[in-house]
This record gives C-alpha cells, sequence and structure tokens, in this order.
C-alpha cells in the first residue's frame, strides 16, 4: 500500500494535538530529575533540550523568531539548536511542562504543512524522549495515522531521512511507504524514521533494518 492522505477535517486534527501536548506534559512531570539529563533521539540534545524546544513556537512571537534567525546567519538549525540551550538552562522542569499544557490549544504550526505537521512535530519530539528513555509510551492509532499520511519525499528529504530502496511497512497498523527492501516495526517507531531518527537496535526487522538502528 502506498501512502494515502487521512481525509480527518482540522478540528479533529487540532483536538489530537491538545490531547498530545497535555500527555507529553505529563509524561515531563513524572520523569524524576536525573531523567533530564539523558540523550534522546535529537542528535545532541538531552531531555531538557528537546522539552525547551517543544515550547518555541508558543513562547515566541514571529518577530523574535526572525531575530533569532538573522542571530544564527539564516540557519534554521542553528537558530533552533541554540535557542534550545538557552531556554532550558533558563527554564525549570515544571515551566517546561506547563509551557506545553497551558498552550493545548495555541494555533502555532510549521510554515509548511499545516496542523497535521504540528501534530507530526509534537508526537516525534515526545518519541524522542519515550523511545531512548524506555518509557511506556503508547502513541493513539489516530494520530499515528494522521502523522503518517504526511509522508512524503519532499519531507524525508527535508528532515536527512535516507529511505531509498526501502519499504517502511508497520506491523500493528494498515501503512507503508516506499519501495524496495521491507523494514517493519511499529508504526510510533517508523514515525520516527520518517523524520531521520535511529531507534534502538532489536526494534526493527528486515535486511536493511540495520540502517536505522543505534548500537
Amino acid at each position: 500500500m502506498g501512502n494515502t492522505k487521512q481525509g480527518t477535517d482540522v478540528g479533529e486534527i487540532r483536538e489530537a494535538i491538545a490531547a498530545e501536548r497535555r500527555e507529553l506534559a505529563d509524561l515531563l512531570d513524572r520523569l524524576p530529575a536525573e531523567r533530564w539529563e539523558e540523550p534522546t533521539l535529537c542528535a545532541g540534545w538531552r531531555v531538557r533540550e528537546v522539552a525547551a524546544h517543544m515550547s518555541l513556537g508558543f513562547r515566541y512571537p514571529l518577530r523574535k523568531v526572525l531575530a533569532e534567525l538573522v542571530g544564527a546567519r539564516g540557519s534554521m538549525d542553528r537558530m533552533t539548536d541554540r535557542v534550545a540551550r538557552r531556554d532550558a538552562a533558563r527554564m525549570s522542569e515544571r515551566e517546561m511542562a506547563a509551557a506545553l499544557r497551558e498552550n493545548a490549544h495555541h494555533p502555532w504550526k510549521p510554515p509548511v504543512g499545516g496542523f497535521a505537521s504540528a501534530l507530526g512535530h509534537d508526537l516525534v519530539h515526545g518519541l524522542d524522549i519515550a523511545i531512548p528513555l524506555g518509557l511506556d509510551r503508547r502513541v493513539p492509532d489516530d494520530r499515528l495515522r494522521i502523522v503518517l499520511g504526511t509522508a512524503s519525499p519532499r519531507g524525508t528529504r527535508f528532515f536527512g531521512a535516507k529511505l531509498d530502496g526501502v519499504r517502511l511497512q508497520a506491523d500493528d497498523l494498515d501503512w507503508a511507504y516506499g519501495s524496495g527492501s521491507v523494514v517493519t516495526g511499529a508504526a510510533q517507531d517508523l514515525v520516527v524514521l520518517l523524520f531521520g531518527r535511529k531507534v534502538p537496535a532489536g526494534r526493527l526487522s528486515g535486511e536493511a533494518s540495520g540502517r536505522f538502528t543505534t548500537v
């Protein structure tokens, strides 16, 4: 089966975003202080940098984002890294969790992709934390279907996902993407592959699965 966008309306997607943010805020509130220092699937970021980054769109008006981008010489990656590290050092764990919960219905969305991409942003960053920390986080299927339905060659290239010659196939949902050597796994693990991440060994199967796993 190829990638097919779902017919979910905007209202449903926004409710899914709100639920995801509230659940992630609860997850962060339950984390012991020492776990905030652990690495995530975002290269170079601990839990606290990921958590700080997740609320950037709520806390920074557009003019401030543009000023930060100018200061980073036009590099979005450099800007988001610098702001995440700075805010992670300034904000308490409680403040970072509260920023998600209090902005559950905030209308922020990325420049491209609308609210489905906003859900993808929140969902994948939650998994960036949950997967390497071994947390028992199961994303509801309806949210996974929305995000998986946004998969496209343009999007995977933007996030640096190297999926040439590979067909991703979920073993818990009716979803597949791409063509070539089949890599199977849980839908939420395949989501992070679409966003250019790797997952711990043992979570995927297939001849090419080693390309997408860490030691």
